[in-house]
């Protein structure tokens, strides 16, 4: 499966603009925002994007919760996530995992290089998902 619609939810919306210009114009993706983890579980049932870029720190309802509520979705059930965040440690990151990110990017990010290690990503769990299963 090609990666071409991301759905981005960041509380800051000079992080979603820079991350929009680079991704649109470096990464030829179509980027949908959103502010809250609210904003996001409905885009999610309207957009049906094939990744999500979810910040960690967000008021309300952090990337963590959000993305529970997201697994609870018919539509949402499988939707690959990628956590954005300021705070990287491994423990965090062991943990974002457990809950089924895909990776973490670390904050600030370089809007050159965002929408290259967006795919590497992306393709590194298409290969996962397209792996033999040793069990079978």
């Amino acid at each position: 499966m090609q990666l071409k619609n991301i759905l981005h939810v960041d509380d800051h919306s000079d992080i979603l603009v820079v991350a929009q210009l680079a991704l649109e114009r470096l990464g030829d993706y179509a980027v949908t925002t959103c502010t809250s983890g609210n904003e996001m579980l409905a885009a999610v049932k309207a957009k049906r994007p094939d990744l999500i870029l979810l910040d960690v720190m967000m008021p309300r309802m952090d990337g963590l919760a959000a993305l529970k509520l997201l697994r609870e979705l018919p539509e949402g059930h499988d939707l690959p996530v990628i956590f954005v965040t300021a705070n990287i440690q491994p423990d965090d990151v062991a943990q974002y995992r457990k809950h089924g990110a895909i990776g973490v990017i670390t904050k600030p990010f370089n809007p050159m290089t965002l929408a290259r290690t967006i795919a590497t990503l992306w393709n590194q769990h298409q290969e996962a998902l397209n792996a033999p299963n040793p069990a079978t």
